[in-house]
């Protein structure tokens, strides 16, 4: 994707649009590629047939299913269990294991951009099938106070569960309609969300393992050093960092991480 975009709209509006965001909603997204926020701006302007951000602000203020529909078109929040299995299966069998050798009481986990759920529900779903959920704390946030409660429901179509075979859809979800399904009470009393802004926010410390996926695609290179030095203070010495298959960090030892698998950096 061009890192370029040419607005149709009024570049300085834009920016006034950006200050009244953070006043009125306390959304900063100085962090994020302009290009990528601007042109999913621009969509909705269009959509509404509004001529200006000024315009577009004042639908945001008056109705709450427009801002929500506006934080879901900046993240995109799209995604599934298990996504790319082949790495959570690692998780499962090498990171996880390795991380319980540390003989700690409880591990602290985190998965950090949420989205919908379906991540930290997978995490979840993986300390059952070890024996450790009762060992393991896990949290998970998100900006977007409607994916959010979507998580907090846990209800899901059948197409973000393409990766489970039969067994675990058994074992962890209730069918509610022909095309739905509910995640069990005991996955969902494992996670506790809350509501974060990964950029200006402060992190907890002494995670054992935190887990941000295509998260970091939206933000720009001075956002992202930010964010996994951020990372690399949260988390325990020993502690493991879980990115996305677009998100190959390519100077971890600038940060004091050493990787230990494609995707993988520990502290």
């Amino acid at each position: 994707m061009p890192e370029f975009y040419s607005s149709p709209f009024d570049d300085e509006d834009y920016k006034v649009f950006l200050k009244k965001l953070v006043t009125h909603f306390n959304l900063d997204l100085s962090g994020y590629k302009q290009h990528r926020v601007r042109r999913r701006t621009d969509i909705l302007l269009k959509k509404y047939q509004v001529n200006s951000y000024g315009e577009y602000l004042e639908l945001l203020l008056k109705n709450k299913d427009n801002w929500h529909e506006f934080l879901d078109k900046l993240t995109i929040n799209v995604t599934e269990f298990f996504r790319n299995p082949e790495k959570w299966e690692y998780l499962k069998q090498e990171i996880i294991p390795d991380l319980m050798k540390n003989q700690k009481p409880t591990l602290k986990l985190w998965s950090a951009g949420c989205s919908t759920g379906e991540e930290p529900y997978t995490l979840a779903i993986i300390l059952h099938e070890l024996g450790i959920a009762n060992k393991s704390t896990i949290i998970a946030s998100d900006f977007d106070e409607g994916a959010l409660q979507k998580a907090k429901r846990g209800i899901y179509n059948e197409k973000s569960l393409i990766n489970l075979n039969d067994e675990y859809i058994r074992k962890y979800f209730t069918k509610i309609e022909e095309d739905k399904y509910e995640i069990k009470d005991f996955i969902k009393n494992n996670v506790t969300f809350n509501k974060m802004n990964l950029l200006f926010d402060d992190f907890e410390k002494n995670f054992d393992l935190i887990i941000c996926r295509n998260v970091v695609i939206y933000f720009d290179n001075e956002a992202k050093e930010k964010l996994y030095k951020k990372f690399y203070d949260a988390l325990d010495p020993g502690g493991v960092l879980f990115v996305g298959s677009t998100e190959r960090i390519f100077n971890y030892k600038g940060f004091g991480f050493t990787s230990i698998a494609p995707f993988f950096y520990k502290k």
